[in-house]
């Protein structure tokens, strides 16, 4: 039986991401893999008022061209922090669960975060949200690349994308969203989307979201 879902470190990653977090009980995050741009690892889409928006935090570029995951650093370039937070507040204020989650997630766009490594700050954002959901998978990282996975372990490393989603385990579950009567809804948004949106019935849009076959 599948025990442990392989994955890519991911900033406030979509539902689908999360899906993984629900039914697997073993979360393998790897840090070796080649950083790439334009993936959930330093970006998230979250559903305003205009439709989808893209939030991206900004790295230190490497100095060498293939640099790991885990050793991906945070820039402070154009003050970030202050735009994801208003862009947060802007699509999220209105949503009946907002005022009761926003002080757990605030501190994360008030203190320092210039230098720091990418992949803490996502795991920091991980565990808050696991917390608002009531879902503790046991979460280790990778010490070097995995190329050979066992019996009751599944690859998603590449297969949860922006651009080119793979996840063919995954089937996305409607949902309230504010301004659905302006866009319709809008499907694998940043798992805040459905939190700020669904409080605890969250739990139930992640458990209908994933097939539950998980025999090898």
């Amino acid at each position: 039986m599948y025990r442990t879902a392989c994955l890519s470190t991911a900033y406030l990653p979509p539902v689908s991401y999360f899906a993984k977090l629900y039914h697997y009980p073993v979360i393998e995050i790897e840090t070796r893999s080649h950083y790439v741009k334009q993936t959930y690892r330093n970006r998230c889409h979250i559903a305003g008022a205009n439709g989808i928006m893209p939030l991206s935090v900004p790295v230190i570029k490497p100095q060498q061209a293939k640099c790991p995951d885990g050793d991906i650093r945070i820039s402070n370039h154009d003050n970030w922090q202050h735009l994801h937070w208003n862009a947060i507040v802007s699509a999220y204020g209105s949503t009946p669960f907002f005022e009761y989650y926003r002080d757990d997630l605030f501190p994360c766009y008030q203190k320092n975060q210039d230098g720091r490594l990418l992949l803490d700050f996502n795991n920091e954002l991980l565990h808050i949200v696991c917390d608002w959901l009531d879902i503790h998978p046991q979460i280790r990282f990778t010490s070097h690349y995995k190329t050979e996975f066992t019996a009751d372990e599944r690859d998603f490393r590449e297969a949860i994308h922006p651009k080119h989603a793979d996840n063919r385990d995954f089937t996305a579950q409607v949902y309230y969203q504010v301004f659905a009567d302006k866009h319709g809804f809008l499907p694998d948004m940043s798992i805040i989307d459905l939190v700020f949106n669904m409080g605890p019935e969250s739990i139930l849009i992640l458990n209908g979201a994933e097939k539950t076959e998980t025999t090898p």
